[in-house]
């Protein structure tokens, strides 16, 4: 039977509800060890992100699902307002799900004193693709990370996890280099992105695509998954024909289509366009549809 999470507003009703249940996991425990899972979100909450808190219920004592619009990774105030909340449905879903702790902070909780002087840099890392879309993005997106992943950090000894999606794959490169680099106690867990029956990748944005739109957009899976079955036969990657199938589709307007190394997202697509595929790599797209910027990715290899 499951119970409605706990609602955290602050750091400090945070800390004490995790310290509480986590110390009650452990009495229950004869070895005392126990785990804390958080799930960092901003909300909107849909099947893909039921799949990140199941992935943290299967295996931590105590699941935190921080809820949370972050200003810093906006570039257009509009896009901000736009941004759909829904709490209550939110806290349904992680009822559902069997979350314990819903961390849910106001603004002035995380950035007290107005926007962060001081903030974490994305490098080089975070120029390319979606950083240069969206200047700044994930300089504000980690900088949120961080501050979450400190909030998140068990009050009593407990092993410590992050569960992310690897639909944000660049996203997910650059917090796991974040955590290298800067030393976090926490390990990082990905999670298949979910998809609808058709093959369009999950995500809040979603909602915003016309019945005709999302029907176009379902181009940008099938690109990925005719790079895909290349790779798995070990063929040479048909970049080529994967863009012309993008551009049949006239609703769509893409960005960028590309092959690259799956740590450093240096591309590798002239590498493999004429030689059998062969290693890991990721195939990253992003497109507008209509007025919608949609991302997706498949690990390739």
């Amino acid at each position: 039977m499951t119970r409605r999470p706990v609602l955290a507003r602050t750091y400090a009703e945070l800390n004490a509800a995790s310290a509480e249940l986590l110390s009650r996991a452990a009495a229950s425990h004869h070895a005392g060890h126990t785990s804390l899972g958080l799930v960092p979100t901003m909300g909107a909450l849909h099947e893909g992100h039921a799949a990140l808190v199941r992935s943290a219920r299967e295996a931590n004592d105590v699941v935190v699902v921080s809820i949370f619009v972050n200003p810093l990774q906006f570039g257009e105030a509009a896009d901000l307002e736009r941004y759909p909340r829904n709490l209550e449905a939110d806290l349904d879903l992680l009822d559902a799900c069997g979350a314990d702790i819903a961390f849910a902070p106001l603004a002035d909780e995380v950035y007290p004193g107005g926007e962060p002087m001081v903030r974490i840099s994305s490098g080089a890392l975070g120029a390319k693709f979606e950083g240069a879309s969206r200047p700044g993005h994930f300089d504000g997106a980690l900088t949120v990370v961080a501050k979450l992943l400190h909030y998140g950090l068990p009050p009593v000894p407990a092993d410590y996890r992050a569960y992310f999606g690897q639909k944000d794959a660049q996203q997910l490169v650059l917090v796991r280099r974040m955590v290298q680099d800067l030393n976090f106690p926490v390990e990082i867990i990905a999670v298949p992105t979910v998809r609808s029956a058709e093959g369009l990748a999950l995500s809040s944005r979603n909602g915003f695509l016309s019945d005709e739109e999302r029907e176009a957009a379902l181009v940008l899976h099938r690109s990925l998954s005719y790079l895909k079955e290349q790779a798995d036969r070990h063929e040479p990657l048909d970049v080529k024909g994967a863009l012309a199938m993008i551009r049949s589709v006239r609703q769509v307007d893409l960005d960028y289509l590309e092959v690259v190394d799956p740590v450093s997202l240096e591309p590798l697509a002239f590498n493999c366009q004429d030689t059998p595929f062969t290693g890991e790599a990721l195939a990253l797209i992003a497109a507008r549809v209509g007025d919608v910027r949609l991302i997706d990715n498949v690990r390739l290899g």
